[in-house]
């Protein structure tokens, strides 16, 4: 009777997913060292605008607070739901880039057409573009997974397709976002299994293409020489990054201490977006910035595990999913974190749910929460393969009640 009640429990209750804690503990981790720096690095940015000691803080709370239900929701819902309305939602995201050309409805804020106007706030379309295209690319892998690992015509179809979101994200122009884009959808076809010989032969031509969009503007020449000698010019194409670099030079191995910045107080620019890991530098010192990497590392190493195990146990898209977003997070955050330390020019990408904003912290929990359903839906399959190797012995318990104690401590092992 105990081991049928046993099999009858399996059988009633089904397997089971989870959401992987250390994945959540690594996103918790980011998302409060985000709110006590932005606090900290927005206070100074504030006053000079007449705006309030803590409006930049409680603009951050608003979206981030928005972002944690949307994340909530986001786990709730099916990846299949996902899958199937891949090709409608990437139709969604060009209408969208293309929108923010039209009049009165796109916004130019310093030179570029970047935001959407709804009167009330602006949002940034490639924010949701980067989660949309993930969704996409990962469902072609699952769709044509053949193709892609035996024909250059198979990786090549998803490559021209983010190559036309590339062309509209220059045309804004967001010359960091388009690199962002093409990096992931290779790195996404090479872990879905396309032969590298033909990544190599597709890499040559855009490599080229890739340095022509790099110089053909002035501004951003300008940015690969300031890049190169930022001390050449420190009061104008170099300041940004020699404020940066002098913030976290200050702030030597443990920091001047939390809220001590004095390259915050008007001299850093964005101090509290784009160089927020400058302030962080200087206020808990190279302590801070490893602790930093090392939520990162945490959370993308998590992700790419469980994107691991998505495809071993045929949860391919929950598994690209998983690979997707990991690497979308974790180039934007390394991307960020070279420009701060001047390992990389001066681009344009907040810090994953640390810097302060509106649509990439949405967006960011957004993509989290995707990719905790990922982890669900595949632990859940884990449960599954498990649970399908304990019934047999279970089965055997029951058919011979002389041999089921045997039967029972090898399914409890």
């Amino acid at each position: 009777m105990f081991g049928l009640g046993n099999s009858q429990a399996i059988k009633r209750t089904g397997p089971r997913g989870s959401y992987d804690l250390w994945l959540i503990l690594g996103l918790v981790g980011l998302a409060s060292v985000g709110v006590v720096m932005v606090a900290s690095s927005s206070i100074a940015v504030a006053d000079a605008d007449h705006l309030g000691a803590f409006y930049y803080l409680k603009k951050h709370l608003a979206y981030l607070t928005l972002g944690v239900i949307l994340a909530g929701v986001a786990m709730r819902v099916e990846l299949k739901l996902l899958e199937k309305y891949s090709v409608p939602l990437l139709l969604a995201a060009l209408c969208m880039l293309l929108a923010v050309f039209v009049p009165h409805l796109g916004m130019r804020i310093n030179g570029a057409r970047r935001w959407l106007n709804f009167i009330v706030t602006s949002f940034q379309p490639v924010e949701a573009v980067k989660l949309i295209l993930v969704v996409y690319v990962a469902s072609f892998l699952v769709r044509h997974r053949e193709s892609v690992e035996n024909t250059f015509w198979g990786l090549l179809r998803p490559i021209i397709v983010a190559g036309v979101i590339v062309l509209l994200l220059l045309a804004q122009p967001d010359f960091g976002s388009a690199t962002l884009v093409i990096a992931v959808t290779i790195g996404m076809v090479w872990l879905g299994g396309a032969r590298p010989v033909f990544l190599f032969g597709m890499g040559l031509p855009l490599m080229p293409l890739l340095a022509i969009a790099a110089t053909s503007e002035s501004y951003r020449m300008k940015r690969l020489t300031s890049f190169m000698n930022p001390w050449k010019d420190p009061f104008n194409d170099g300041f940004q990054l020699t404020q940066s670099l002098m913030a976290i030079g200050r702030g030597e191995w443990t920091g001047v201490g939390l809220g001590s910045s004095v390259l915050k107080l008007s001299y850093l620019p964005e101090a509290h977006t784009d160089f927020i890991l400058a302030v962080i530098g200087e206020e808990l010192g190279l302590a801070g910035v490893i602790g930093v990497m090392a939520l990162f590392a945490l959370v993308i190493s998590r992700g790419l595990v469980m994107g691991l195990r998505g495809v071993e146990v045929g949860q391919r898209f929950a598994g690209y999913v998983a690979f997707g977003i990991s690497l979308m997070i974790g180039l934007q955050a390394l991307v960020s974190i070279g420009v701060n330390l001047g390992a990389l020019p001066t681009k344009g990408l907040t810090l994953p749910l640390i810097s302060s904003g509106g649509s990439s912290v949405l967006l960011i929990c957004a993509m989290a929460g995707v990719l905790l359903r990922a982890t669900y839906e595949i632990n859940r399959a884990l449960d599954a393969r498990q649970m399908a190797t304990r019934m047999p012995a279970l089965a055997v318990a029951d058919a011979n009640p002389a041999n089921a104690p045997r039967e029972r401590e090898a399914v409890a092992a």
